[in-house]
């Protein structure tokens, strides 16, 4: 059997892969994007957002009077009024010289002269201006994931656009033998929802010469291939990587993933996933998600800090990805190292063992990042 690419005999720390990736990584340039296609990207700058509504409006439908107008008024004892009401829909302009809203029921129009049932405040039934979005306010703060209910704030205020910065990745799946391209969809979904902007392309064949001449780093800000990285007689992407640029790491003490490799071809990183899931995962979760952050100019994720409730033991040497579900107000650990499919789709966060640690006992506070919401 010819072996055409090796791992080292020894594995290159986590940490110190990680560090050279992110090095002179920066946040790519603002681009101004319509609203619809802003979900899930991460805001750049915006600028001060004007109040809305603009002025006092209608927030029901009802009767638009003076409040101090109605002091007395009861079903026991109708307040007569000196001039009929205005009728205002939600949304309305408030009419001068009117502060309250009352429904159409406390106003009795049968009779000769219209009169009132009940009292009202100021402010009843009333939207002041500013009231929804405040003057100087912002849709989404920089770095921030833009959600729907910041496009909710967006469109309130009369905007058409946002600023996002929003990564060019470009994917390029190593075929099997099944044709089957699993891995590659599943780290482009969740690239996506990550806010990069994701094209995929699968190389023409598993050889050396296939794969380089699949790459092309001309319209993207991270390029990442899937597949080919491991030991086997197919397995060729390393070597490719090497032909069109340099290799930094391959083989990374993490565990699953260990066949991971990170380069750069000219000024853009580039990663190489393994094509199982598992594996790719792990090297999505600590090293993928990580650069699209820098690059993408979010916020640092928050970590969910709860109790062990049972142990975690991990091998001093290697960094281990731990799959951890919330139970009775803790994390119970559902896999370590080893992580089948059907543990990844019922886990509700993980986190990596530090390759110093052999793990942490039962009851330690550790910190995780949430899989679900």
């Amino acid at each position: 059997m010819v072996v055409t690419q090796r791992l080292p005999v020894s594995l290159t720390p986590l940490e110190a892969v990680s560090a050279a990736l992110l090095d002179r990584l920066e946040p790519v340039a603002p681009v101004e994007l319509p609203l619809v296609e802003a979900l899930g990207c991460i805001a750049a700058d915006t600028p001060p957002l004007v109040a809305f509504p603009p002025c006092d409006t209608a927030a029901a439908d009802g009767w638009a009077l003076r409040a101090r107008d109605l002091v007395g008024a009861s079903s026991y004892s109708p307040l007569p009024l000196a001039a009929s009401p205005v009728w205002v829909e939600a949304g309305d302009r408030m009419p001068d010289g009117c502060d309250c809203v009352v429904d159409a029921d406390l106003v009795d129009r049968s009779g000769p002269m219209v009169q009132v049932l009940a009292e009202a405040i100021p402010g009843q039934g009333v939207r002041r201006a500013g009231g929804d979005i405040a003057e100087g306010g912002f849709a989404v703060a920089a770095g921030r994931s833009v959600r729907a209910l910041d496009l909710l704030i967006a469109r309130g205020a009369g905007l058409a656009t946002l600023k996002l910065r929003r990564p060019r990745l470009r994917v390029v799946n190593i075929p099997v033998g099944s044709g089957k391209a699993v891995t590659a969809q599943l780290i482009a979904e969740n690239a996506r929802a990550a806010g990069a902007s994701v094209t995929c392309t699968d190389a023409a064949a598993r050889d050396a010469a296939s794969i380089a001449a699949a790459i092309d780093i001309g319209s993207c800000d991270l390029f990442i291939t899937i597949g080919g990285t491991g030991i086997g007689r197919t397995d060729a992407t390393i070597a490719a990587l090497t032909r069109r640029g340099e290799v930094i790491a391959h083989g990374i003490a993490l565990q699953p993933g260990r066949t991971a490799a990170v380069g750069r071809i000219e000024n853009t990183p580039v990663i190489a996933l393994p094509g199982a899931s598992d594996q790719a995962l792990a090297a999505w979760w600590t090293l993928v998600l990580p650069a699209l952050d820098r690059l993408s100019g979010r916020q640092k994720r928050q970590a969910v800090t709860l109790p062990l409730a049972r142990k975690i033991a991990s091998g001093v040497g290697i960094a281990e990805i731990v799959l951890l579900e919330r139970k009775h107000g803790g994390w119970m650990p559902s896999a370590v190292g080893d992580l089948s499919l059907e543990s990844i789709a019922r886990a509700d966060a993980w986190l990596a063992v530090p390759s110093g640690s052999e793990g942490y006992a039962a009851g330690t506070a550790v910190d995780a990042y949430m899989l679900r919401d």
